[in-house]
């Protein structure tokens, strides 16, 4: 294996048994038909999951709708992006020639979605409680305290929370297609509420900025219903 890989995983903390997955977790769309989004998808449920436990844990006096704000803030990109900095994932990212003439090592969408495809790769690799331990230890230098939820809701958190307050399911996302070439996509989107049979559209240039773009067309729309 690599040297710069067997140096990452040292940072990680996590020796891989299937080496595949730890490359793949860091492939991008614009090198290879074979690429990460599948373990991007997995391991933001794995890290939601293994954040709601911390935070449990943490603040156990906070309600459910101030650990939600806290949560949004530890998971939103900016926060992936510096713990991707941190682990100095960018000379290790596998880009197609035009997305890593653009800057694609430095875009702080491919860096956090990295991350969390890494987050997937250990889960697949040796299952939930290596994950947890690896996002437990990526945190250690993230201070989280309860002042964390007076910070400006996201899009996303604003749907679920009111959906969640209503005694509705979460929003369901999708990709409904995906536009341009392959190192300058822009994804679209669609968020459904099934319970009130709604569904909006959004376009990013992530998978994540096209749902807080759906996620914000959705407010709009139970807004002009007098629903939110």
């Amino acid at each position: 294996m690599d040297g710069s890989l067997v140096a990452l995983q040292a940072r990680l903390k996590h020796s891989f048994s299937d080496a595949r997955l730890l490359q793949l977790a860091l492939t991008h769309r614009s090198f290879s038909a074979d690429h990460n989004e599948r373990l991007e998808f997995l391991g933001d449920s794995v890290l939601n999951l293994a954040v709601s436990h911390l935070l449990y844990t943490r603040l156990s006096a906070l309600p459910e709708g101030d650990l939600s704000r806290v949560r949004a803030n530890l998971v939103k990109q900016d926060t992936l992006h510096r713990l991707a900095l941190e682990l100095q994932l960018s000379p290790l990212l596998r880009l197609g020639e035009g997305e890593a003439r653009s800057g694609g090592p430095s875009r702080p969408s491919i860096l956090a979605d990295a991350l969390e495809a890494l987050i997937g790769a250990v889960y697949l690799d040796a299952g939930f409680a290596a994950a947890e331990a690896l996002v437990r230890r990526l945190y250690e230098s993230v201070e989280i305290n309860p002042r964390m939820e007076a910070a400006a809701k996201d899009p996303k958190t604003e749907l679920q929370e009111w959906l969640q307050g209503h005694k509705m399911r979460l929003p369901l996302y999708r990709v409904a297609a995906t536009l341009g070439a392959a190192h300058k996509q822009t994804f679209d989107v669609e968020c459904e509420v099934p319970e009130l049979g709604l569904r909006e559209r959004g376009i990013g240039g992530s998978r994540r900025a096209g749902e807080q773009a759906a996620a914000a067309a959705m407010l709009i729309r139970l807004k002009a219903r007098g629903a939110a």
